[in-house]
């Protein structure tokens, strides 16, 4: 067994490698750019190497400083973790090379599978099912829209060596392909280094399943289930779970057989997974293979009790697998959702900043937390968004999805744009919960945005009383400054609390709280500055974050933010009377949307635009975003240029 690896990563995935080694015995070895000196994963490893600035392709993708941080630190082998190098051919190469162990699958398995290209040719070759496409390179965009025509809309396209959702278009027409190929095309060489593209049939109504396969050097190869990932956005896993509500024993093991086909015909060891596009009647297809270890490995860990990381390590060294494909046995039910900084109010725009406040749920008793981030610190332009991944288990799915709501509902997360209240929205919608669900649900069920979780009128009244057992304690606070005239006030006992458009009346006393003259038989602790309150309603019980404003509070539960204004009775009527602030209108500005990078401006002073029409693009997050006039115009004026680093609500353009 090795004495000592090193990651080639960072972040959540750093620090699971890492807890993984600790329990091994194995010393750990992480890397890291200037972006994160201080991160986690730094403090969590017994040694650390700097390798340069934050941009990935002068860091983290760098292969010789990687190497060189093996032999400066003695490191015998390297886990990728995922992302990065770890589906670099020429990177396993060159370790073996220099007589470093790679914690991943051989090179050739990589070069087969990890060119889209080439990996739909071997699997047909192998008698794969695979969707219907050009498994070809093409030349350029008028060959696109010529292939797309033949194939039949609607079509993807897809760069041959992405991942992770990027370098992904959806083309339901011509003028897509026109739009979109040349952004697939520098996707593809901007975040793997490779601009190739090819295209495939897009199927209606699919689901996203996984198989899990395991195997070692001794020619054993397993399958450990399989994992549903059709909850996605933008064609980015959101949730994921195993086993999969739509999969029987029969489909299980036929996707599992194919599964590990498919990885023996290219002696393939360590951990991979076959990722399939699965019909409505269960026809499924091979869409690639992931030649590592996936986002949501915990899920698989969880319901089969195999921790593949160690595993994996074990594989390097050499070691037979200790059990055989009868002895795989899924138990329990596991929901993975991923906390990503985007902002799901402002059309999931990605979010960059420092994170005032991070207080994730207390693990155990089915809740499972794996971060690579810590309070104070940056989520930063220069990678992947994700902040972490929330993992619950339990015997049902039902208990595991209900078990996702209580900890989401304790996911402290202030200081930049978060995804908690989106999350918490998908585990009580009733098509989720149902099972019924395909890659279309996000954009089918919230076409317009997400605008939070809807409340039903049992909630917002709860949610009223809350508010005005914490007013009254402000009150409370407030009567025992020194020096008020005519002596301590008490604090008012009757509230009027207006809360998403409607006004209740809550009366309330130490022995008990009524909204609206019925008693809620609410049970509660409150202390001015408290950021979370536990509540209970005759037994049942509710999870508030809660902060306070200047006339009321902002309270976070079940999967939408409430802004409340509280008022004692005797003078809510007046409230009225106040005037309201008009926001200014920026109707004639075109603002960035997010923090990003000008790639392309397409129009200049004095040009006519029409609604519709693309102005710009934005890179963030390793993604572009085109950015369209909302309606006819002239531009008047051009404050940005291509190349330029905007924040979030600059002024990239001014319209007559």
């Amino acid at each position: 067994m090795f004495k000592k690896i090193l990651i080639a990563n960072r972040g959540e995935i750093a620090c699971r490698v890492i807890r993984s080694a600790q329990k091994m015995g194995i010393a750990t070895v992480a890397v890291y750019s200037d972006a994160d000196a201080r991160s986690p994963h730094v403090e969590m490893a017994d040694e650390a190497v700097h390798i340069g600035p934050p941009p990935a392709a002068e860091s983290y993708l760098l292969a010789d400083k990687i190497i060189q941080a093996c032999k400066d630190t003695g490191a015998e082998a390297v886990h990728p973790g995922y992302g990065f190098l770890s589906e670099r051919e020429s990177f396993a190469k060159v370790l073996a090379e220099e007589g470093i162990a790679f914690i991943g699958p051989p090179p050739n398995a990589i070069a087969a599978m990890g060119d889209k290209i080439e990996s739909k040719k071997l699997a047909k070759k192998a008698g794969v099912s695979v969707v219907p496409g050009h498994v070809g390179e093409i030349d350029d965009t008028e060959h696109a829209v010529k292939i797309s025509g033949e194939i039949g809309y609607p079509v993807m396209m897809k760069a041959s060596a992405g991942g992770g959702g990027k370098g992904m278009r959806l083309a339901w027409n011509e003028k897509d392909v026109r739009e979109g190929f040349e952004a697939t095309k520098r996707e593809g060489l901007a975040s793997f280094g490779d601009d190739r593209v090819f295209i495939e049939k897009f199927i209606e109504q699919p689901r996203h399943i996984e198989i899990q396969i395991l195997g070692d050097q001794h020619g054993n190869i397993v399958y450990l289930g399989e994992r549903e990932c059709s909850i996605q956005r933008r064609h980015q896993k959101v949730v994921e779970e195993a086993p999969s509500p739509f999969v029987d024993e029969e489909m299980r093991k036929a996707m599992g057989e194919q599964a590990v086909a498919l990885a023996a015909a290219v002696d393939y060891h360590s951990a991979g997974t076959v990722e399939l596009i699965v019909g409505a009647d269960k026809s499924f297809y091979f869409l690639e293979m992931n030649t590592r270890l996936q986002v949501e490995h915990p899920v698989t860990e969880n319901i089969t009790g195999v921790d593949l990381v160690e595993q994996m390590i074990r594989v390097a060294a050499g070691e037979k697998l200790p059990f055989t494909q009868k002895d795989i046995a899924l138990n329990g039910w596991s929901v993975e959702n991923r906390v990503y900084a985007e902002d799901p109010y402002r059309g999931f725009l990605p979010s960059i900043g420092r994170l005032v406040r991070y207080s994730p749920p207390e693990e155990g008793a089915g809740v499972r937390v794996d971060d690579g981030v810590m309070e104070g610190g940056e989520v930063s332009m220069f990678y992947d968004p994700m902040i972490a991944k929330l993992i619950t288990y339990a015997e049902t799915r039902e208990a595991a999805i209900d078990l996702q709501i209580d900890a989401l509902d304790r996911f402290e997360l202030e200081g930049l744009g978060h995804n908690l209240d989106f999350l918490s929205a998908l585990m009580q919608h009733p098509r989720f919960r149902s099972g019924e669900i395909t890659t279309n649900f996000i954009a089918e069920e919230y076409p317009d945005g997400f605008e939070g979780a809807p409340a039903d009128a049992e909630l917002l009244k709860r949610l009223s009383a809350v508010a005005a057992f914490a007013a009254t304690a402000h009150s409370d606070r407030a009567r025992r400054v020194s020096g008020q005239l005519d002596g301590p006030l008490r604090p008012p006992a009757d509230w009027v609390v207006e809360i998403d458009g409607a006004a209740h009346e809550v009366h309330v006393d130490l022995e008990d709280v009524s909204v609206d003259e019925e008693a809620t038989g609410l049970s509660m602790a409150y202390a001015p500055g408290d950021r979370i309150v536990e509540a209970e309603f005759d037994g049942a019980p509710l999870t508030v974050k809660i902060k306070a404003g200047r006339y009321g509070f902002m309270l976070t539960a079940r999967g939408a933010s409430h802004v409340v204004r509280v008022l004692p009775k005797r003078i809510a009527h007046l409230a009225q009377h106040m005037i309201e602030k008009e926001p200014p209108d920026l109707s004639k500005y075109l603002l960035c949307p997010m923090p990003g990078l000008i790639t392309a401006l397409h129009v200049g002073e004095g040009d006519k635009v029409e609604a519709g029409q693309p102005l710009a693009v934005v890179e963030a997050m390793k993604m572009e975003n085109i950015l369209r006039a909302e309606k006819a115009g002239i531009v008047s004026k051009v404050e940005a240029a291509e190349g330029d680093s905007l924040a979030a609500d600059d002024v990239i353009l001014e319209f007559e």
